[in-house]
């Protein structure tokens, strides 16, 4: 007899049904690419929809990177936006174009379960703001995607769902917690999607996959109506396959929004204009310590070879520091704030390591989150001056110190009681700044595993940012390529447990 999730996922595999005809090369090109093809009335958005959903069927399987996908929505979407563009009523590089959004993130009347069985049949009545503006942009919503519950830890190994694989090596995590997002654009199941980003879960994945991730500056892009984490560090931004595809994504999501706490005003901006501006005057520090410490030594190979090439098209390079982030809250208390009542009511329903540090929470004290949250606020008034007081304009370091773990490995370690959480190395500390962060491809180990470089600068420098990245990415290769995926990819089988 099937449980209900195994019920669920042959659901699931039947509405991922391929279409009868379909052109599911069109799925590998580039969000911009797409829009463009889409404006000139190349191709229409029931072809590009029609090959995600073919690629979906085949490779959905092994990397296990949706919850839910909306064919016919998706579908009938497609039809409304092709008949808009024809009849004129344009709205921009995102019409027509088919993304998806990591499982933490509200839709009205669909499911969203934040991976976990806890949430395994919540359908919210509104559409989070991020979800809203894209659907405002004409975005066509292919489905739902897969993430460490609730969004609480770098792996993506942790989910109600299963697993997601890395689509570069499918016996890897993809990183976490936006895994599912990460994996879907490498995976060309998509050419965009939202990942949120507590303690680097939107650029973890991104290194660990080789694609663009962005955490733009705290309070840029609205996080209500997104299953919070610690509401004092969330992010929400885009996951996509060029600096390009993430800056007309963001050009949609960002603005304020006056019913999110942690929304700020600020001056709109082109972010996608915001490419063209030069380089070649911008200072670069590099802050080395603790952001290097005990590196792999084919990350530390990638990064050099970065900096190179950076410094060559820039003003300048120099070692630099950065304030430390520790004591700055944001622990358990703030995460079991949300999850109390909950966790009192159904405690069973969480995974182990969720359960686990959610317990954690529960004891927390409030005078110490008080006195973190205080070193939190003065830290981001003042973390500006470590650019102006040291004479750089932008900072570059690894996205992640060390390549993923394989599958087996992260779930064994995360059904341990163990307190320190690598994921969190070089990430997080950009969280409690608030400042804008960039994960871009910068190389591959001897293995072929995917190497991110972080690219940050100060409060809303998004443009800066971008454009830095832009310009590397178009000087070097890394983004063009594709991992070896391919239809007969066998699934490595999951290790035994003492859960199972």
């Amino acid at each position: 007899m099937l449980n209900r999730r195994q019920f669920s996922t042959v659901l699931a595999g039947a509405a991922m049904a391929a279409p009868a005809q379909s052109n599911p090369d069109l799925a590998s090109l580039s969000l911009a690419q797409a829009a463009s093809r889409l404006k000139s009335k190349q191709t229409t958005s029931v072809e590009l929809t029609e090959a995600c959903l073919a690629r979906i069927a085949v490779y959905q399987p092994k990397v296990n990177a949706f919850i839910t996908v909306l064919r016919e929505q998706a579908l009938a979407q497609a039809r409304q936006a092709d008949l808009d563009i024809r009849a004129g009523r344009y709205r921009g590089p995102l019409h027509g174009v088919p993304i998806a959004l990591k499982d933490n993130i509200d839709t009205a009347g669909i499911r969203t379960t934040a991976a976990s069985a806890v949430f395994d049949d919540r359908v919210p009545t509104e559409d989070a703001e991020v979800a809203r503006r894209l659907k405002a942009a004409g975005a066509v919503l292919l489905g739902k995607l897969n993430l460490h519950e609730f969004a609480f830890g770098g792996t993506s190994a942790t989910s109600y769902f299963g697993p997601v694989r890395n689509p570069w090596n499918l016996a890897r995590n993809s990183g976490g917690s936006s895994g599912g997002s990460a994996a879907a654009i490498s995976a060309d199941l998509c050419f965009g999607a939202l990942g949120t980003d507590t303690g680097g879960s939107i650029r973890t994945p991104a290194s660990f996959c080789s694609i663009v991730g962005f955490k733009p500056t705290y309070g840029l892009v609205s996080i209500r109506g997104i299953v919070p984490l610690v509401v004092s560090r969330d992010h929400c931004g885009p996951m996509t396959k060029t600096v390009e595809d993430a800056a007309i994504l963001l050009n949609a999501l960002a603005g304020y929004d006056r019913l999110d706490i942690a929304s700020q005003p600020h001056a709109t901006e082109d972010y996608l204009a915001a490419l063209s501006q030069p380089v070649k005057q911008l200072r670069i520090g590099i802050p080395r310590a603790p952001y290097f410490d005990l590196i792999d030594d084919d990350v530390a190979k990638a990064m050099e070879a970065a900096i190179a090439a950076i410094g060559g098209m820039t003003a300048s390079i120099k070692d630099v520091i950065l304030p430390s982030a520790r004591g700055t809250g944001g622990g358990g208390g703030e995460v079991f704030a949300y999850h109390e009542e909950f966790f009192n009511r159904s405690s069973g329903l969480y995974q182990l390591p969720t359960r686990r540090s959610l317990q954690g929470g529960k004891e927390a004290k409030a005078a110490e989150y008080i006195r973190g949250s205080w070193k939190l606020q003065l830290l981001r008034r003042t973390i500006d001056d470590a650019f102006s007081n040291q004479s750089v304009d932008l900072m570059l370091l690894p996205t992640r110190r060390r390549t993923p773990r394989t599958v087996d490995a992260a779930i064994k370690r995360e059904t341990t009681d163990k307190p320190r959480n690598p994921e969190l190395e070089n990430p997080g500390d950009f969280n409690a700044f608030g400042i804008p962060a960039l994960s871009l491809p910068c190389g591959f180990t001897g293995g072929g595993l995917p190497i991110g470089l972080m690219i940050v600068g100060p409060n809303f420098s998004e443009g800066r940012v971008l454009a830095l990245g832009n310009a590397y990415e178009q000087a070097t290769e890394w983004h063009k390529r594709r991992p070896p995926l391919r239809p007969d990819t066998p699934v490595p089988a999951l290790a035994k447990t003492d859960e199972d």
